[in-house]
């Protein structure tokens, strides 16, 4: 066995200076963008309920998600969650260096950079409580790829990888997905379908094999987890139904997945929320195309039918690959937090870049300015998103606030109202009137598609109700089941109720302590 000394050592032979950077430029800039919700303890809808919760998602497929949060406590701890899930990003970070080739200090930094404020990631903080494991399995969905690019027998350590990460969270499949596709668009850069066609093929088939077998080692794990518990898979998300599109059903579900991928790129006021954020990447594409059409020039890929068969191959395959939960999930409602793969193509748009220009000695004249507009935009995208992380965790807070001051209010309501007693049977529908509150969600669309930071309000059901006024204001009621809410919510008596805080908004009815907060059924 090796002493943890000769391990260092060992690890410095394979550690080079781009990972360093990679890693310290992700931590780095993670922690100066995301501190305000590191050291607030500021939950969202989902955070009420799950201030203690030991993340046994099986059902929704997540079969090693307990193991993988476990590691922080399951206790919802802002601080050190959020910096174990940024060492584990950093990690990413210094292993996507080693994938997308990259080595000007400028491409590491400014790729770090973006990995570490895309938005989503700033939804993933909203539920820092699972955010840790989620990252992990970010960092194990990355090495599946690195394993069939590096290692000897890469298939099996990728599989395995790729396989874990998918039982603590099946949303980073695509970011796997695209990183193969690139990989083997590098062999293709490389000339190794000229040169090699034979390795090419064989190289390629490793990266495709990787993936069919690691899906099929976390199905198996997952079946006989189930079975084991006793368990069958829940709804929640269609992932009760994987697999079931097929026929008429697959071509609709691969329809959607286009629309869904423009409608998000386009309009979802995510990539581009402002008309800097939209030049930065408009520039960042604009130096992609050049540098591509830089190296067909210089290799004649121009003059070959296959080149323009492989741009055509993307074009029709990235939508595909970048939403494929779809296909795994019909039913799936994307939220951000899902979408982290959409940080790969500005990443890769420096990459390419970086490649081209670093190739080739009579492209210095091209190399200057090119850096110079990369450095422009990388900052300008860098800021604008981190701005908007920011403008989230605020909402998010005077979502806290306005909450908490509501939920006194109503509290010292419902114990006022004649007849209440402690443990009485309380009604209380999930919705607040926002009609009678002023709007404090002035994001002007920015956070629109934020989930977890957007909003007026943390209450959305009973169960919210429930845990604030538990965990927030030391009271415990005792809230109607969903089917006794449902009969009482159709009731005259409910129906003619002011809704709170109208002077008619609490009343007891048979031994129920009926609440109506909404203004309108």
């Amino acid at each position: 066995m090796k002493t943890p000394g000769e391990v260092i050592e060992k690890l410095k032979k394979v550690v080079g200076r781009r990972h360093v950077l990679a890693f310290l430029w992700t931590v780095g800039v993670g922690l100066l963008v995301h501190l305000p919700i590191l050291l607030r303890d500021i939950p969202n809808h989902d955070g009420l309920g799950s201030l203690y919760f030991d993340q046994n998602m099986i059902t929704s497929g997540r079969w090693f998600l307990t193991v993988a949060c476990g590691v922080s406590s399951y206790f919802a701890v802002p601080w050190i969650i959020g910096l174990l899930g940024l060492l584990y990003l950093g990690l990413a970070s210094a292993v996507l260096a080693e994938l997308l080739e990259l080595k000007s200090s400028l491409s590491i930094a400014v790729c770090g950079s973006l990995l570490a404020v895309f938005p989503a990631l700033a939804s993933t903080f909203a539920y820092v409580f699972t955010m840790d494991g989620y990252m992990m399995a970010l960092l194990l969905a990355t090495l599946s790829v690195l394993m069939v690019k590096k290692t000897k027998y890469g298939v099996f350590w990728g599989a395995l990888c790729l396989a874990f990460s998918l039982g603590i969270y099946q949303a980073y499949l695509p970011f796997a997905i695209l990183l193969c596709v690139y990989e083997v668009l590098l062999l293709f850069m490389d000339g190794k379908w000229t040169s090699d066609r034979k390795g090419l093929l064989k190289k390629t088939g490793c990266y495709l094999a990787m993936g069919v077998v690691g899906f099929a080692i976390y199905y198996i794990l997952l079946m006989a987890l189930l079975w084991i518990q006793g368990k069958e898979l829940a709804s929640y998300q269609g992932i009760g139904e994987a697999g079931s599109a097929q026929g008429e059903g697959i071509l609709q579900t691969i329809r959607s997945i286009y629309v869904d991928f423009w409608s998000f790129s386009v309009r979802s006021h995510v990539l581009f929320q402002n008309v800097f954020s939209a030049a930065a990447i408009a520039l960042l594409a604009l130096c992609a195309v050049f540098a591509v059409a830089s190296m067909a020039r210089e290799k004649k890929w121009w003059k070959k039918i296959g080149f323009y068969l492989i741009l055509f191959a993307l074009a029709i395959f990235l939508p595909i690959g970048t939403s494929c939960i779809r296909l795994v999930s019909p039913g799936l409602t994307y939220h951000l937090l899902m979408r982290y793969q959409w940080v790969l193509y500005p990443m890769a748009a420096i990459a390419l870049c970086d490649k081209c220009f670093s190739e080739k000695d009579d492209k210095a004249r091209f190399a200057a300015p090119m850096q110079w507009v990369l450095l422009v935009a990388g900052v300008a995208l860098v800021f604008c998103y981190g701005l908007m992380d920011n403008i989230g965790y605020s909402n998010l807070e005077k979502k806290y606030e306005k909450t908490y001051a509501y939920c006194v209010r109503l509290l010292d309501r419902i114990e006022q109202t004649e007849g209440y007693y402690p443990g009485i049977p309380v009604a209380l529908v999930g919705v607040v009137g926002e009609e009678a509150y002023p709007k404090t969600d002035l994001t002007g669309g920015v956070t629109d598609n934020m989930i977890g930071l957007s909003g007026d309000w943390l209450l959305y059901t009973s169960e919210n109700y429930e845990a604030f006024f538990k965990a927030y204001l030391g009271a415990t009621l005792n809230i109607c089941d969903v089917e006794a809410m449902g009969e009482i919510y159709y009731t005259q008596e409910y129906a003619e109720m002011d809704g709170f805080p109208g002077p008619n908004s609490t009343k007891v009815v048979n031994g129920i302590l009926y609440v109506k907060t909404e203004n309108q059924r």
